[in-house]
C-alpha cells in the first residue's frame, strides 16, 4: 500500500488571511482550511473546558497533601519555590515543585479556595487537547485532529486528572508538548524545535521526576534515523536538545543540592535530605523494582507486584486499570500496526511515518514499564496514556479511511471498530449495574458499523459516512458515559479513580484498594476506617458511609467560599476518615473546637501545631491556615525532625501543640527511621493532654508536673 493522506503542510504557513482582527484571524484559522474547521476546533475547546469546569468545587481541596503545599506556597516564596509543606518550610512534598506553580500562583491571585486550585488544572487539560489537535491535523487532516482531541477529551482518566491537583496533569501537557516539538524537528532538521522539545522535558521532569524520560529513548531513536539532515547534525541537535532538559531541569536540581541544608527545608520522600536520593530511589529506580525505602509498602524489593495490584502485559487491560484508559487502547495498537503499513514504503523522512511511529513508541514505552513496575502504582497515572492513544486512533482512521477502496485498509478499520465494540461491552459488563443497556446498544451498533466499514470502498459515500459515525459513536460510547460519571463525582484523597463506583479495584497494599481489602475498610485486617498506627485515630473519623463521627466537631473542614469536601467518594474508598490508614490518603475532618484551639496565639508561633504524617498535617494546616508542621513527611517516615530537633524547636517556644493520630511511620516506622514513634511517645510522656471534641492535642507550652 502506498498512503495517500494528505501531504505534509510544514510550508505552508498559519495565517495567509485577509487583513482584519485577530479575532477574525484566530476563527477563520487557515487559509486552506474549509470554513468549518476552526468553529470546530474551538467547539471542541469550549465544550471540552465547559465540561471539565462542571462541579469542579465538588472536590474541593482534592489531595490535601498537594493543597496545602500550594496554600504554603501562597503565602511564601521560599516554600513556593522548593515546594514545602508549610510555610515555615519543615519538609517538602516528595516530588519536584513545577506542578505547585501554577496552583500556587492562582492562590497568591486569587486567594485560597477550590477554584483557585483546581482551574489551573482544567486550563491544562485544554490545552493539551490543543496541543494534540495541532500535532495530529498538521501532518494529517483537520478530522483527524478533532477526532484525536475528543478521544483525548472523553477519556475518563483524563477527565479525572484534569480536574485534580496531582502532577499528573502537568506531565501530560508537556509530554504532549514534546512529542508535537519532536515532530516538528522532524519535518525540516530545525534545532529550534528540537530543543524545545529538550525544554518541555526538562520541565516535565520538574513536575514528576523520572516519568518524564520514558519516552525519550524511542523519540531520540527516531530522530537520529529519520531526520533530513546528515548524520552528524543529527547528533548534534540531539546532544543541544539533551543540554537543553538538562538546563531547565537542573537548574532547580542544583539549587537544591547546593543550597544550605541549615536554611531550607527537608527535602520530602528520601531517607537522607537529598532530592538526588529521591529522584534515583523512591521515584526512581525503587518504582520499578518496588524496594521503595520510606513508602507504605516499600523497602520490600519487588514485592510491589502483589501490593500494588497484578503485574504483566494484561495490566492496562484488568479489573484495575481497564475502564480508566484502555477503552480504545486496542485500536490504537491495532491502528498503529495498520497506518506503519499504509506508509512504510515511504522515504526515511517520511513524516506521516513518524508521527505514527513517535506516539506509537511513546505508548509502547509508557505502558511497557507501568505493565512490569512493581512499585507504587496508582490507576491514574495511566493518563500519561491518554494523548498517545489518542493521537493514534484519529491518525489511524484517517489514513485508514482515505485508503478505504482497498480491502484490506477498510477491514482494518472495520476491525478497529469491531474491537472497540467488544472491548467497551467487556468493560461495561464490569459494573453490571451501571447503564446495563448501553453494553448491548455498544456491542450491536459497532459491530453493524464495522460490516459498513469493511464495504465502505464500495458503498454510496453518503452510507460510509453514515457507518463511519454510527462507529465512532459507538466507540466513544463507553468511555463517554465513565466520563460523564467522572465529572458528575467530587474526588478526594491519595489515590482516586475515575468512572462509576465499582469501576476499578486494586491499586493498594495487600491486593486491593485502600478501602477496599480484605479483614479491614482499608485494606489491613482487624483496622477500621479512621484508625492509624498512631496512639488513636485522628479527629472526626468517617466511616465508610460518609458521615462524620466525634459529634458536634465531626464537621468537614471546608475551603473558603463554602465548597464543602465531598462524603459521596466515602463510599468508594477515596476518603479514609482522618485521612484513611492513619492519615495517610487524605486529610483529616476537622471540627470547629479543634479548629478554634489551634488558632488561638498561633501567630506567636512558627507551627500552629505538628503531628506524624503530611496528609494528616495537611488537613488541619488547610482548616486553620495556619503552618503545621509534617513530622517525616507523606508516610509519616522520613527521618526529619529527628527527635532531638524537634526537643530544640519544643524548647524554643516554636510549636504549640502535637496532634495526637495519622501517619503510616507514626508506631510502625517503616521504611525508614521511626522517628515519628519515639517523638509521640516522648510527647506523651512529657506534656498535658488537650482534647477539642473528638481530636487529641498535647500542649507543648505545657509540660506535665
Amino acid at each position: 500500500m502506498t498512503t495517500t493522506s494528505r501531504p505534509a503542510d510544514a510550508h505552508e504557513g498559519i495565517a495567509a488571511v485577509r487583513p482584519g482582527s485577530a479575532a477574525v484571524r484566530l476563527w477563520r484559522g487557515r487559509a486552506t482550511d474549509p470554513a468549518w474547521v476552526r468553529p470546530a476546533f474551538l467547539g471542541l475547546l469550549l465544550l471540552t473546558l465547559l465540561a471539565y469546569l462542571w462541579n469542579l468545587s465538588a472536590s474541593g481541596y482534592a489531595n490535601s497533601f498537594y493543597s496545602a503545599a500550594v496554600q504554603a506556597g501562597g503565602e511564601s516564596g521560599k516554600a513556593m519555590v522548593f515546594g514545602s509543606l508549610d510555610s515555615a518550610n519543615a519538609i517538602t512534598v516528595d516530588k519536584p515543585p513545577a506542578a505547585l506553580w501554577p496552583m500556587a500562583l492562582s492562590v497568591r491571585l486569587f486567594g485560597l479556595g477550590s477554584w483557585q486550585i483546581l482551574l489551573p488544572e482544567v486550563l491544562m487539560g485544554v490545552g493539551t487537547v490543543a496541543v494534540l489537535y495541532a500535532a495530529v491535523r498538521r501532518r494529517f487532516s483537520p478530522a483527524a485532529g478533532l477526532i484525536a482531541g475528543a478521544v483525548l477529551a472523553l477519556t475518563p482518566v483524563a477527565a479525572l486528572m484534569f480536574r485534580f491537583n496531582n502532577p499528573d496533569a502537568l506531565l501530560a501537557l508537556l509530554m504532549t508538548v514534546t512529542v508535537h516539538c519532536v515532530l516538528r524537528a522532524l519535518e525540516e532538521a530545525r534545532t529550534k524545535w528540537l530543543v524545545w522539545a529538550g525544554v518541555a522535558v526538562g520541565f516535565a521532569f520538574l513536575a514528576k521526576t523520572l516519568q518524564a524520560f520514558l519516552i525519550l529513548p524511542p523519540l531520540a531513536l527516531l530522530y537520529a534515523v529519520c531526520a533530513p539532515a546528515p548524520p552528524r547534525r543529527r547528533l548534534g541537535q540531539l546532544a543541544l536538545a539533551g543540554l537543553a532538559a538538562v538546563v531547565s531541569g537542573g537548574w532547580w536540581v542544583a539549587a537544591v543540592e547546593l543550597w544550605p541544608v541549615s536554611s531550607r527545608p527537608y527535602i520530602g520522600g528520601s531517607q537522607h535530605n537529598s532530592f538526588l536520593e529521591l529522584t534515583f530511589g523512591y521515584n526512581g529506580l525503587g518504582r520499578i523494582n518496588g524496594d521503595e525505602t520510606g513508602s507504605v509498602g516499600g523497602g520490600g524489593g519487588g514485592r510491589g507486584g502483589g501490593g500494588w495490584g497484578s503485574t504483566g502485559l494484561g495490566r492496562m487491560f484488568g479489573a484495575e486499570v481497564g475502564g480508566q484508559i484502555s477503552w480504545l487502547l486496542p485500536a490504537a495498537l491495532l491502528l498503529l500496526v495498520a497506518g506503519l503499513v499504509v506508509t512504510w514504503r515511504g522515504k526515511r523522512t517520511d513524516t506521516a511515518r513518524a508521527a505514527f511511529l513517535a506516539w506509537g513508541g511513546a505508548l509502547l514505552m509508557t505502558a511497557g514499564i507501568f505493565s512490569f513496575m512493581a512499585g507504587i502504582f496508582h490507576q491514574y497515572y495511566t493518563v500519561a496514556l491518554a494523548p498517545y492513544i489518542a493521537a493514534l486512533v484519529g491518525m489511524g482512521v484517517t489514513v485508514l479511511w482515505e485508503e478505504r477502496s482497498r480491502i484490506a485498509a477498510a477491514s482494518a478499520l472495520g476491525a478497529s471498530v469491531a474491537v472497540t465494540a467488544w472491548w467497551s461491552s467487556v468493560l461495561l459488563g464490569r459494573t453490571p449495574e451501571y447503564l446495563p443497556w448501553l453494553r448491548r446498544t455498544v456491542l450491536v451498533a459497532g459491530l453493524a458499523a464495522a460490516v459498513g466499514l469493511v464495504l465502505a470502498g464500495r458503498l454510496d459515500r453518503r452510507l460510509a459516512l453514515g457507518a463511519a459515525g454510527v462507529g465512532l459513536a459507538a466507540s466513544l460510547a463507553g468511555p463517554f458515559a465513565y466520563t460523564m460519571s467522572t465529572l458528575d463525582t467530587g474526588h478526594t484523597g491519595s489515590i482516586v479513580t475515575a468512572g462509576p463506583a465499582g469501576a476499578s479495584r486494586g491499586g493498594g497494599p495487600g491486593g486491593g484498594r485502600f478501602g477496599a481489602g480484605p479483614g479491614g475498610q482499608d485494606g489491613r485486617p482487624g483496622m477500621r476506617a479512621g484508625q492509624g498506627p498512631g496512639p488513636q485515630g485522628g479527629a472526626g473519623a468517617l466511616p465508610r458511609g460518609g458521615a462524620p463521627q466525634g459529634g458536634p466537631n465531626g464537621s468537614p473542614a471546608q475551603p473558603p467560599g463554602g465548597a464543602q469536601l465531598p462524603g459521596g467518594a466515602a463510599g468508594r474508598g477515596e476518603r479514609g476518615g482522618p485521612g484513611g490508614m492513619g492519615g495517610l490518603l487524605d486529610g483529616p475532618q476537622v471540627g470547629a473546637r479543634a479548629k478554634a484551639l489551634l488558632k488561638a496565639d498561633a501567630d506567636d508561633y512558627t507551627w500552629a501545631a505538628a503531628t506524624i504524617g503530611a496528609q494528616n498535617a495537611a488537613g488541619y494546616q488547610l482548616a486553620t491556615a495556619r503552618p503545621v508542621m509534617a513530622i517525616g513527611g507523606f508516610n509519616g517516615s522520613d527521618p526529619s525532625p529527628t527527635l532531638a530537633r524537634f526537643k530544640a524547636y519544643v524548647a524554643e517556644g516554636r510549636i504549640h501543640y502535637f496532634i495526637s493520630g495519622g501517619g503510616m511511620g507514626g508506631r510502625g516506622g517503616r521504611g525508614g527511621a521511626a522517628t515519628g514513634s519515639a517523638i509521640a511517645t516522648w510527647v506523651e510522656a512529657s506534656f498535658q493532654k488537650v482534647t477539642a471534641g473528638s481530636a487529641t492535642f498535647y500542649d507543648l507550652t505545657a509540660p506535665v508536673t
